[in-house]
């Protein structure tokens, strides 16, 4: 039997470890049998999750036993991981054992080192942080998760559900995935690759910017088609000074920001309202809705009629 090792560390957020503990502990194979031994083991035998604490019975000595090795995220995750840690994944990753991390437990999983030079993905609220931090990793902050093979990452503590499918599916066939995914109540045909819904707010200026009063202007215009120049004219600035300091005070350009706030506004029709795409289109200053439905996918990663079955109240 496959012996899956969750390693709970203190801060762990309760859903990251439940999901792979669910996941995995409803697969059963044809004849009844269950497929997997899931396990959850900690440093010191009690760990701080937040609402509870959380007695488990291994420590890291499972993880040299385990076929897969699973990192659920810590609310605040530490650069340096607790004594032992990082040696015993490393020794667990020597002997070709798979390991897999939930949402922020990215963070974990690169401070290893064991993702330098890799692809990877987290939340897409973490993802510039976990860049920043660990500037070997590419992080993808795009899909649902990312499969290197031995090392594979999921975004939100929902794709991590998407991401155990998958290593189902790869371990035992699509038969064992698909009744997994009914028994989770979950789709099997959402791929890695399939995008983030990410929110896309434009960044905003610093409080008492001079460019706060123009980012106002443009919220406020959202619907009509812009041209730098008029931008430029409103703030009385030529455009080439317009774009230095807007630059410098959102770290984007005028036109990529105001391409931003309508995809923005357009996200918050589709999730309030049943207005066609024509009229969202024609409200956040698209023009046409070819224009609009190509740039919105383009953003956020599917269409708006997809946006609006998944988000709409």
């Amino acid at each position: 039997m496959h012996t899956v090792a969750v390693l709970a560390l203190d801060g762990v957020i309760p859903f990251d470890l439940s999901a792979p503990v669910d996941a995995f502990g409803w697969a059963r194979l044809p004849d009844g049998r269950e497929a997997y031994r899931v396990r959850v083991c900690s440093v010191g035998g009690e760990v701080n999750a937040g609402p509870f604490t959380l007695r488990t019975p291994y420590g890291l000595e499972l993880l040299a036993e385990a076929d897969t090795i699973v990192l659920p995220g810590v609310e605040n995750p530490p650069e340096v991981l607790p004594p032992g840690v990082a040696e015993a994944l490393r020794a667990a990753a020597a002997n070709g054992t798979r390991m897999a991390s939930v949402c922020v437990g990215a963070f974990l999983f690169a401070a290893t080192g064991l993702l330098d030079g890799l692809r990877a993905t987290t939340h897409w609220l973490a993802a510039p942080d976990l860049a920043a931090r660990y500037p070997k990793v590419t992080v993808d902050a795009r899909v649902l998760y990312v499969d290197n093979g031995q090392f594979l990452t999921s975004a939100g503590a929902a794709a991590a559900l998407d991401l155990c499918l998958h290593m189902i599916r790869g371990d035992y066939g699509s038969a064992v995935a698909a009744h997994t995914a009914r028994m989770s109540v979950m789709p099997l045909e959402r791929e890695g690759g399939q995008a983030q819904f990410i929110v896309t707010d434009p960044p905003p200026a610093p409080a008492g910017a001079a460019m706060e009063p123009l980012l106002g202007w443009l919220e406020d215009r959202l619907d009509r088609d812009l041209t730098l120049e008029e931008i430029a004219a409103h703030a009385g600035m030529s455009t080439r000074t317009l774009n230095r300091r807007f630059r410098e005070q959102t770290g984007t350009t005028p036109l990529r920001w105001l391409h931003r706030a309508r995809v923005r506004r357009a996200q918050h029709l589709l999730e309030t309202t049943s207005y066609p795409v024509e009229r969202i289109a024609a409200q956040t200053g698209f023009g046409s809705p070819t224009a609009f439905r190509e740039r919105f996918r383009k953003v956020v990663g599917t269409s708006p009629q997809g946006y609006r079955r998944a988000f709409r109240g």
